[in-house]
């Protein structure tokens, strides 16, 4: 057999060279030619450069100076310090992630079917949701039932009752004959975790002596078994940015770390009680850098604490997140899961939990159980994702983006310790204060759809079915509030629900439409998604109209809004005759699609009240629609 090695093959031999020098000289030219300015060499990338939370931007072009200046670290080998490529040297490449399904059906016996039918299908472990949030703590044993204990390790969060949750598992164990060597699982506490949610801190200490000793049982007597959760969830979900998410987990994970060590647990010992739990969004590139961002900066705590480099590795635990579901066109939460799984994989999470594409609308049924547990499986046997030690690695870009992110993440973490630490911080309203910013200004995206949500404020559709199910136990509340992407879209469309159940009818709008269907059809379609966002319905079809025959289109409608739809061109030649005849034919709001520029005045003189344009406040304006024609 011949073998071709690269000196032999060089790919790219025909082809000249390119310089970084040279292709920032060819998009000045095409920014030039755009009108964008006159740009030169660094300055032609940051202008097509994207802007993140946390400060943090992402750039056209990666080369390897990029991953070497600003001091960016070698990133080492999966397995070892500082564990950016993973915690362990084969990473998932053996058997995959572990497949972590979550449950919290109140009731045992139906927990109990959804649980081993989904350990049946493919789930590796069982994620049981106990207390009052699930699984009540006496019901445990029969939600259980059947399970292999010594096989599928199950991991508790029972909230304010994680200490007898923990006490009803460590009896399930000695009742089945699991030997305390071969009891697998993670018990679940996070004092911290729980003071986030509930905002109630009079119990912290009781709490967190607890768990404190619940680790020192577990190291003692179940060497398989784990304690302490780090959950960054509750932050991700009050609508903090990835690095503050990772920042709170580290000052978290610090605070164990300091009562764990003042109980008698070694530095390593009490690292090993520790599991972190991250979200998982659709963006994927943020997510696989926030995980790998997440084990170098952990890695560097516990070498400050002095523990032994194997020991520094962080478990993870990555979890779809709840955020980016949506209540209205559900279906669309599976491409955002798998999307998320696959990030959580790429980015190294040892396990990882798709959250079924109903969840924000209550129990999941049977088959969206099913679609959850099969992402990960189709990604790990037949997408063969899971055979890949560390599949970002050596991309310029994730690697510059893991280096950002760190940084940001650490600058947070040392604000928080320098505010007295995790307890402290969450006391004082820095954390809520924090996030709560952060939400303001991701809000203004979403509100503007310069951060579009499929199915929402993208392509709804009012008139599709609802998807309904059964209620599901409340979450426990009072503390950091818990945000959603299709918030201020989903406020607007419970109004026009109310008011089509009300009245028969949605409230409408009639599209005029001007000059031909080359001319008006982008921008017709355009306001028709928008209007349909907040449920508002447009009038069939785009009708082409002039200014004879709008205030008749306009009656035949039977709206009481209409918006001018077509080019600039034909703006200039008929919308002031136009928005003329249909305010006198009885239109109580106007409005014209596009920018008006110069013209903008002439337009409101004739009667057009506002202008929707990409980028413009949609909820703002679809809120004053539905003040304006009377939806309570």
């Amino acid at each position: 057999m011949t073998v071709v090695t690269d000196e032999e093959l060089p790919l790219a031999a025909e082809f000249p060279e390119a310089t970084r020098e040279e292709w920032q000289r060819l998009v000045a030219g095409v920014l030039r030619k755009a009108g964008r300015g006159e740009f030169a060499g660094r300055a032609a990338e940051d202008a097509l450069a994207t802007r993140l939370e946390d400060g943090l931007s992402t750039r056209p072009l990666y080369t390897a100076e990029d991953g070497a200046e600003d001091g960016a670290r070698d990133p080492g080998f999966p397995g070892f310090p500082p564990f950016l490529r993973g915690g362990r040297p084969a990473g998932t490449a053996l058997s995959g992630w572990d497949v972590r399904q979550r449950h919290a059906h109140p009731d045992p016996a139906l927990a109990n079917e959804a649980v081993l039918a989904d350990l049946e299908g493919g789930a590796t472990s069982v994620w049981l949701t106990a207390g009052p949030s699930g699984v009540p703590v006496p019901g445990l044993a029969r939600a259980l039932d059947g399970v292999l204990l010594d096989l599928a390790p199950v991991v508790l969060d029972a909230g304010t009752e994680s200490e007898a949750a923990a006490e009803a598992l460590l009896a399930l164990f000695a009742e089945r004959g699991v030997a305390p060597r071969e009891a697998l699982g993670h018990l679940g506490a996070d004092p911290l975790g729980l003071l986030a949610r509930t905002g109630d801190a009079e119990g912290l200490a009781e709490r967190t002596a607890a768990a404190t000793a619940l680790a020192a049982r577990c190291e003692r007597d179940h060497p398989l078994l784990t304690s302490l959760t780090v959950d960054a969830l509750p932050y991700h979900e009050a609508g903090g940015s990835a690095a503050q998410e990772l920042g709170c987990s580290l000052a978290t994970g610090v605070a164990y770390l300091r009562e764990l060590t003042a109980a008698g647990l070694s530095a390593e010992a009490a690292c090993g009680q520790l599991e972190f739990r991250y979200a998982a969004t659709a963006d994927q590139f943020l997510t696989i850098a926030k995980l790998r961002a997440a084990r170098r900066l952990w890695a560097r705590v516990a070498e400050v604490c002095g523990v032994a480099p194997q020991a520094r590795a962080q478990r993870q635990h990555a979890v779809t997140s709840p955020v980016m579901m949506t209540r209205r066109d559900p279906w669309v939460n599976m491409l955002r899961t798998t999307v998320a799984c696959l990030a959580a994989g790429t980015g190294g999470a040892d396990a990882v939990t798709v959250l079924p594409f109903d969840h924000e609308l209550g129990l999941p049924d049977a088959f969206a159980r099913r679609v959850a547990r099969n992402t990960s499986a189709v990604l790990i046997a037949e997408s063969h994702l899971a055979r890949v030690i560390d599949p970002a690695g050596g991309s310029w870009y994730v690697e510059r983006l893991t280096h950002d992110l760190s940084q940001a993440a650490w600058a947070w973490f040392q604000e928080i310790e320098g505010a007295g630490g995790q307890a402290a911080a969450l006391g004082s309203g820095l954390v809520a204060d924090r996030l709560a910013g952060t939400w303001e200004r991701r809000s203004a995206r979403l509100a503007t759809r310069r951060e579009p949500v499929t199915g929402v404020s993208e392509f709804p559709d009012p008139d599709q079915a609802p998807v309904v199910r059964e209620p599901a136990p409340e979450p426990p509340g009072g503390g950091l509030p818990r945000v959603r992407r299709d918030e201020a879209y989903e406020a607007l469309r419970a109004r026009t629900d109310a008011h089509l159940a009300a009245t028969g009818a949605r409230p409408r709008v009639f599209l005029a439409a001007l000059g031909t269907a080359a001319a008006h059809t982008a921008r017709a379609t355009f306001a028709a998604n928008l209007f349909r966002a907040a449920g508002i319905e447009p009038v069939h079809e785009p009708v082409t109209v002039d200014a004879g025959s709008a205030a008749a289109a306009l009656a035949a409608s039977g709206a009481a809004v209409a918006c001018l739809c077509s080019s600039d061109a034909r703006y200039a030649e008929e919308a002031e005759a136009v928005a003329a005849a249909l305010k006198a034919g009885g239109a109580s709001l106007v409005f014209l699609a596009g920018r008006p520029g110069e013209a903008r005045e002439a337009y409101r003189r004739a009667g057009v009240d506002e202008f929707l344009f990409a980028g413009g406040d949609a909820v703002a304006v679809l809120t004053s629609v539905l003040d304006h024609v009377g939806v309570a």
